[in-house]
């Protein structure tokens, strides 16, 4: 089989091809800030372990400094172009192989290419500073080719800057009860595969972290849009597979076309 993919809960992912390990917006915390690791326990040791790590955005729950700390040296890590600036915690990770990447830009890393592409989302480092830095997606080629999609709200040329891919992995919902602009909920996510129309995909960023003291504040919005969005992408999207884990459980998505 081409590629292997381990969901690790929100946008957390190990992709493996050709060889190479890939991890993305690591995050291992049980508690960020007002947020608390809700379902899964967090990653064990073994998903910090990676040949590159990538930063789709400069949102904490995605750029973690602590998380990105446990990495072993040497690790390649990729981030928004302009990334440092905005996050000095990242100047002080110097055991770390660090590259800023805008769309565009193409990184070899062993036998794989990865490919930064657009993202529609805010990429700043809130609540400070000024709108620096991009928010990107990653197309990971290798034996199969793996979108990894970040946060980004539905657009009309997605298709187009993606690219064809094999495998999606697409954020269905967040981390709190109401979705701002520049997300995919499960809805707009059925939306998105129907135009990437990869053979399998992958839904992330939900059912994982939840703000403390809110737990009785739109569950379904915590609970639901892993299953919602199988079930709206069996209607959009039928010829693609769509394969929903738990945190920790990883699938093989089969060969690549």
């Amino acid at each position: 089989m081409p590629v292997e993919i381990t969901w690790w809960g929100h946008a957390t992912c190990t992709v493996e091809d050709s060889g190479t390990r890939v991890l993305t917006d690591p995050l291992f915390a049980r508690r960020l800030a007002h947020l608390r690791r809700r379902r899964g326990a967090p990653p064990p040791a073994e998903a910090a372990v990676a040949d590159v790590a990538l930063v789709s955005h400069l949102h904490a729950d995605h750029l973690h400094v602590p998380s990105l700390a446990r990495l072993a040296p040497g690790t390649r890590l990729l981030v928004p172009r302009g990334a440092p600036r905005q996050v000095p915690g990242l100047r002080r990770l110097d055991h770390l192989r660090l590259t800023e990447v805008a769309p565009g830009d193409e990184t070899r890393v062993g036998d794989l290419v990865l490919r930064t592409v657009t993202a529609r989302h805010d990429g700043r480092r809130l609540p400070l500073g000024p709108h620096q830095s991009p928010a990107v997606g990653f197309v990971i080629e290798g034996a199969a080719r793996t979108y990894f999609a970040g946060d980004t709200g539905l657009f009309e040329s997605m298709a187009q800057e993606v690219g064809p891919v094999d495998v999606a992995l697409l954020p269905v919902g967040g981390w709190g009860p109401f979705l701002g602009p520049g997300h995919l909920d499960a809805g707009r996510a059925a939306q998105a595969l129907a135009r990437l129309m990869p053979r399998s995909a992958v839904p992330v960023h939900y059912g994982t972290y939840w703000p403390i003291g809110l737990d009785a504040v739109r569950p379904h919005e915590f609970h639901s849009p892993g299953d919602e969005f199988v079930r709206l992408a069996s209607v959009h999207a039928p010829e693609v597979t769509v394969h929903r884990l738990g945190h920790g459980e990883r699938v093989r998505p089969g060969a690549a076309r």
